[in-house]
């Protein structure tokens, strides 16, 4: 290989001047500078983000990382026609953390003031054009070229679950979830959601039981039947980036003794568009009528002609049905009604024995994983957990047992005392009578599943 030193290379005749040839390459030494090429509108990409003040220089573009606060850049002194500079958001935080530029002297776009960019994933490239407009932008995207995760992503509640390609978020008390990333349909978009309200109070003096707090699913993601309870909704919330506000609404209390009273209706549960109503109040004699709610109260008892009315289910109506009516008078003397449970109405009080809680409704095993037991109750049902149990009623010899889904046993006459709803299931509170009250609901609960990988 030969080498050539001289000082200027020109043209023969003509003018116009070939390096090379068809098919080959001309290279620029490394470390080598060109000069009286001119620029064709680009930058020389400076890949070392900047994390604090500095100044400009022409042909260059930058990476301005303000993850720690604002920076100011300062253009190049005394520029001449043609200069040109860019400048790139590194860390998407220029809407947080805006880039100051400051002039130096020159104009920007005509004016003597300097500029901010204060756009997420921006990019700008300015190039000096002269003394009366200064430095101008020929370049401006406002893109952010990131890509989009295929699965949902999301972060928040009292535990999170991990279990197979899923991830189930448990609220036991209100609180928030954050969605991160929406995901693609080739991934998940949705959120499948288990919202439980509070189930109702028992009531006092031949006291009906709580009903139990409205019970409301979705199953985007089948799992099988009969694991999962026939009053899911095939389809979920669709997932956005945003914040969701989540209510565990709380237990009702129970109608005080002595005297006979009422219990008070539970707390509704909310996540998104989905309302599950608190369940209705089981009643107390005088007042003898059950209240409505997602499962109705239970009615107390007197003798005839002063029978009380079960509280209605599924109030107000929604599709699946949240839950059912409570237990109705069908007879004399002190045996009280049940409370509503999700999957079946509270029963009838019968001789001397209060009405047994309604059956609640249930989850698979399979959506919790080897957590399972720590949620709901066993019931009928195998490989599943039970809630939304209604409360059962004050018997005159023996408590009406509560349904399978946290549902508090009823009184009886002298006793055992009755039982509250479990808490975080929604089972209704048991009825009571006399010194020997009626006792709470349980509170909700609120499971949120997405899967997270495939």
């Amino acid at each position: 290989m030969s080498k050539i030193e001289v000082n200027t290379v020109d043209v023969q005749c003509g003018s116009t001047l070939t390096l090379g040839s068809s098919g080959k390459t001309v290279t620029l030494a490394t470390g080598a500078s060109q000069s009286g090429f001119g620029r064709t509108g680009t930058v020389d990409w400076c890949t070392t983000a900047k994390t604090s003040p500095f100044t400009a220089v022409s042909g260059d573009g930058f990476f301005v990382n303000t993850t720690s606060g604002g920076i100011t850049v300062t253009l190049p002194s005394s520029p001449s026609a043609g200069d040109i500079v860019a400048f790139k958001d590194y860390a998407g935080t220029w809407d947080s953390n805006a880039v100051t530029l400051c002039r130096n002297s020159s104009k920007i776009n005509g004016t003597c003031l300097n500029a901010t960019l204060s756009t997420e994933a921006q990019s700008v490239t300015l190039i000096y054009v002269d003394g009366t407009k200064g430095w101008q932008d020929i370049h401006d995207s406002t893109s952010n070229v990131t890509g989009v995760p295929n699965y949902v992503e999301a972060t928040g509640g009292n535990t999170t679950i991990t279990c197979g390609d899923f991830k189930i978020h448990a609220f036991t008390s209100s609180g928030t979830l954050s969605v991160t990333n929406a995901g693609k349909p080739a991934g998940s978009t949705s959120l499948d959601y288990v919202v439980i309200a509070g189930a109702g109070g028992g009531g006092t003096g031949d006291g009906g039981g709580g009903g139990a707090g409205g019970f409301r699913l979705s199953n985007s993601y089948s799992i099988p039947a009969p694991t999962i309870s026939p009053l899911a909704n095939p389809t979920g919330i669709t997932a956005a980036i945003q914040s969701y506000p989540i209510t565990v609404g709380a237990g009702g209390t129970a109608g005080p003794g002595p005297s006979g009273t009422p219990g008070a209706k539970g707390s509704d549960s909310i996540f998104s568009s989905i309302t599950s109503t608190g369940g209705g109040f089981g009643g107390g004699n005088p007042s003898d009528d059950g209240g409505p709610g997602g499962s109705g109260g239970g009615s107390a008892t007197n003798t005839a002609p002063y029978p009380g009315s079960q509280g209605l289910g599924n109030t107000p109506p929604v599709s699946p049905p949240q839950g059912n009516n409570g237990g109705i008078y069908s007879g004399s003397g002190g045996n009280a009604q049940a409370g509503g449970g999700a999957g079946a109405v509270g029963g009838n009080g019968s001789g001397s024995t209060g009405g047994t809680g309604g059956v609640g409704s249930f989850i698979a095993d399979t959506f919790f994983g080897p957590t399972a037991p720590t949620y709901g109750t066993p019931g009928p049902e195998s490989s599943t957990r039970y809630f939304s149990g209604g409360g059962g009623g004050y018997g005159d010899t023996t408590g009406g047992a509560g349904g399978s889904g946290g549902g508090g046993v009823g009184t009886g006459s002298p006793g055992p005392a009755s039982v509250a709803g479990t808490v975080n299931t929604g089972g209704g509170g048991g009825g009571g009578n006399g010194p020997i009250p009626g006792k709470a609901g349980g509170s909700g609960v609120v499971f949120i599943r997405y899967k997270f990988q495939n």
